[in-house]
């Protein structure tokens, strides 16, 4: 989505030629072996927009999409196609950002704005991690739900285990590890697209969602439509983006342990080739994201919506899977809430700690020591510990979880409008800046974030 792209240089056509027997040259049969296969080089290229995409369908979102499913059948279809490309696009722009100078976005707002702007920031993020412990703390009481479903023992105590060995492993440098593991757990939500086509699904009613022909005006129905916004459009992944693909830049063999942005490599075709590559890691993993989205909302819709279910616990949630697992359901929903919610929590806690420390310029990371980063592990553990003493004590684990998106909602035009204004810096951003499209797509979504948040916020006070 950036204009100044650079273009590589355009390959000869046709086969090559052996210089000294003219004869189209063959490469050796070691040579072919030894290169990654096609589904190699695909998993190759999945990273921080995949672990994005994944962290993104948590347990709020889940419990977010099921009750829209669930209360209003398909009247809430419409929200899949329409927040599919502004994922798309306001993700592909904060990985930009980091890709492009190196740095994260809470240290490019420190460069970008003076001391009075960057005063109201650090508010802002220190807002953010207050809603990303109550999100960490739904998050954690779905995984004790899940993990009671299965049998384990009681959901209370499964959230504080959880809670207390998450923020073990991040103290650990394990983060790595977590996402290798339980991104692919979360796969088992695509049972919710096998659904879709055992169960009676009225598509016709399913067209007419899609299309936004069932919208009402109702304060109900739009204060949900803020918590599926917020929980697509969440600032914490905004963060969180940036961070992750910071990470991966640290770990490539040049510029020791700090990241070297693409402005800085001298080699431009290599620079368009990675920028291509993690736009398609953006662009699959906000995909992804959607998919299970629209499959949530569709099968709730095909099997609770018909009587006009109001979803209470994670079990309500599951009996939409029934169709095609039947009593094996909660088992399978389950492994779905465990793994999205221990992926997620990390990801929350994270994020808002990253975003504070590089905007006070300090140091930050899952590759760096407590000792070198101290402000940042003090903000994570602080930010899980927070979350396991609410998901203790609370007891509404789903309305915890539609709440945390819906503050979610109602905070991401901030962050928004100083994203789009550090990626549409040239000085900052180089020939990396916002492209037209970009930039549309991009403002276009503050503008829609802005009056979500406006609603959320007008449906909170007035109780609808």
């Amino acid at each position: 989505m950036s204009t100044g792209e650079a273009t590589e240089p355009k390959p000869l056509e046709g086969p090559a030629i052996d210089d000294v027997s003219r004869q189209p040259f063959r490469e050796p049969a070691a040579a072919a072996e030894a290169r990654p296969s096609r589904l190699r080089r695909f998993a190759g290229l999945l990273g921080p927009g995949l672990v994005t995409g994944a962290a993104d369908d948590d347990p709020s979102g889940i419990a977010t999409y099921a009750q829209a499913g669930a209360s209003f059948s398909n009247g809430m279809l419409w929200t899949a196609p329409v927040t599919l490309p502004m994922m798309m696009a306001v993700q592909e722009i904060c990985d930009r950002t980091a890709l492009a100078t190196g740095n994260s976005l809470g240290k490019l707002a420190r460069i970008k704005f003076s001391r009075r702007p960057r005063m109201v920031i650090a508010v802002l993020i220190l807002a953010l991690l207050v809603a990303n412990v109550l999100n960490a703390a739904a998050d954690l009481m779905a995984i004790g739900q899940g993990m009671e479903m299965l049998g384990a023992g009681p959901d209370h105590l499964w959230s504080a285990v959880a809670g207390i060995g998450i923020g073990a492993a991040l103290m650990t440098g394990s983060f790595a590890l977590i996402a290798k593991v339980f991104k692919w757990l979360c796969v088992s939500l695509l049972a919710y697209v096998a659904v879709l086509f055992v169960a009676n699904v009225d598509w016709a009613d399913v067209a007419a969602g899609l299309l936004g022909m069932q919208f009402r005006f109702a304060p109900e129905y739009l204060g949900l439509i803020v918590a599926v916004l917020g929980t697509t459009i969440s600032p914490y992944l905004f963060f969180w983006q940036s961070a992750h693909r910071i990470h991966e830049l640290r770990g490539e063999d040049r510029g020791g342990k700090h990241a070297v942005g693409l402005r800085d490599r001298p080699d431009s075709a290599a620079a368009a080739h990675t920028l291509r590559n993690a736009r398609a890691d953006v662009f699959i993993g906000m995909f992804f994201s959607v998919l299970v989205m629209f499959a949530i909302m569709a099968a709730t819709a095909a099997t609770l919506g018909r009587n006009g279910t109001d979803i209470k616990t994670a079990a309500d949630a599951a009996k939409a899977l029934e169709p095609i697992v039947g009593p094996a359901a909660k088992f399978l929903f389950a492994a779905g809430f465990v793994g999205s919610g221990i992926l997620a929590v990390p990801v929350l806690a994270a994020s808002g700690a990253a975003g504070l420390a590089g905007l006070l310029g300090k140091e930050w990371g899952f590759d760096r020591s407590p000792r070198r980063a101290p402000l940042y592990y003090l903000l994570l553990g602080a930010g899980t510990l927070g979350g396991v003493l609410i998901s203790y004590f609370a007891t509404d684990p789903i309305g915890l979880l539609i709440l945390s998106a819906t503050i979610n909602g109602i905070a991401a035009a901030p962050f928004l409008i100083v994203t789009m204004l550090i990626s549409g810096d040239k000085d900052i951003m180089g020939e990396y800046g916002n492209g037209k499209l970009a930039a549309t797509l991009g403002w276009t979504t503050t503008a829609i974030m802005v009056v979500a948040g406006g609603i959320g916020l007008w449906t909170t006070i007035t109780g609808g």
